[in-house]
C-alpha cells in the first residue's frame, strides 16, 4: 500500500520572538518494509534549516531556527511511502543502542504501584509472551479510556493510570512500563496512521513495540486494539515520548505560542 502524507505544524507567537530552536523528528524511516517512494520533504516558513542528523535511535532529526523577530513558524512535511504487510513484526534489533537499554525505566515509564497492580492481574496462563502482551494491551485500554484533553506531554504512566482517561501517548507509556517490569525490552513509536473513517487528523499517532526472543520487535497499538499493519508509518522511536516527539524546542523571551496542526494521511 502506498500512503501520502501532508503534515503542517503552524506556530503563532503573540509577540516577536528573538530566538527559538525547534528539534523536528518528522522524517519517515526508510527500511525494507517501509520505503519512501518520493523524497520526504520538509519546507519551512518563518525559519531556517540549521542541521540534519541521525540520532542514537536511528531517527532523522532536523534543527530549525525561528527567524529573529518572527511571529510565526510553519513546518510543512510531505511525502509518499510504500508499505508492506508485516502484521506488527518489525524483526531483529538493530542500531547502536544495546537491547538491554530498553529495559530501563524513564520518568514517564516508571512502573509504580498502578503499573505493578495492572501486571499482577495478568496471571500466568499464556502460551507465549506475545499472547500475554496482547492481553496486557486490552487491560490498558480498559483501565484508561481514550479521552483527549485530560493528560499532557509530561504526564507519566502512573499519573495517567490514576486519572480518568488519556490518549495514545499515555497508553504507550503504560504498556512500555508494564512490559519492562515483566522483563521485556520495550520502546515508544511515533508516526502516522491512515484512519478508516477520515483523512484529516489533529495529531500524529503513537504506539509501542516490545521485544521477544527468536522473533524480535513486535508492535502494539494499544489505543486501537491491534498490531500495526500497512496503514502505519514509523517515524521515530525511543525510550519514551521525549525521544520520539515530532516537534519540541526552546525559545527566549516571554512570547506565548499557539499551535495548529493540519494532517492528512491517505492512500
Amino acid at each position: 500500500m502506498r500512503l501520502k502524507v501532508e503534515h503542517v505544524t503552524h506556530y503563532q507567537y503573540d509577540v516577536p520572538v528573538s530566538y527559538a530552536l525547534q528539534q523536528v523528528k518528522l522524517t519517515a524511516k526508510d527500511r525494507p518494509d517501509q520505503q519512501v517512494v518520493h523524497d520526504w520533504q520538509i519546507a519551512i516558513e518563518g525559519g531556517e534549516h540549521q542541521l540534519h542528523y541521525t540520532d542514537h535511535h536511528g531517527n532523522g532529526v532536523d534543527l530549525i531556527a525561528v527567524d529573529g523577530g518572527s511571529q510565526e513558524l510553519v513546518i510543512r512535511c510531505t511525502g509518499d511511502v510504500e508499505l508492506l504487510t508485516i502484521d506488527g513484526v518489525i524483526g531483529p534489533h538493530r542500531g547502536p543502542m544495546p537491547l538491554w537499554s530498553f529495559l530501563r525505566s524513564t520518568p514517564r515509564t516508571r512502573a509504580g504501584r498502578g503499573v505493578r497492580a495492572l501486571t499482577a492481574q495478568l496471571g500466568r496462563d499464556f502460551a507465549s509472551g506475545i499472547e500475554r502482551a496482547h492481553a496486557l494491551s486490552e487491560m490498558v485500554i480498559e483501565a484508561l479510556p481514550y479521552r483527549i484533553g485530560i493528560t499532557t506531554a509530561e504526564t507519566t504512566a502512573e499519573q495517567a493510570l490514576a486519572g480518568e482517561g488519556g490518549v495514545c501517548q499515555d497508553h504507550a507509556h503504560i504498556f512500555i512500563a508494564a512490559m519492562r517490569h515483566l522483563g521485556h525490552p520495550a520502546r515508544y513509536v511515533s508516526g502516522y496512521l491512515m484512519m478508516d473513517d477520515r483523512t484529516h487528523q489533529d495529531a500524529t499517532h503513537a504506539w509501542a513495540e516490545a521485544h521477544f526472543d527468536h522473533i524480535g520487535w513486535v508492535g502494539f497499538d494499544i489505543s486501537n486494539g491491534h498490531s500495526p499493519d500497512q496503514r502505519y508509518i514509523r517515524v521515530a522511536t525511543g525510550f519514551d515520548y521525549h525521544d520520539a516527539a515530532p516537534v519540541r524546542g526552546m525559545r527566549y523571551g516571554v512570547a506565548e505560542e499557539n499551535l495548529v496542526v493540519q494532517l492528512q494521511v491517505q492512500q
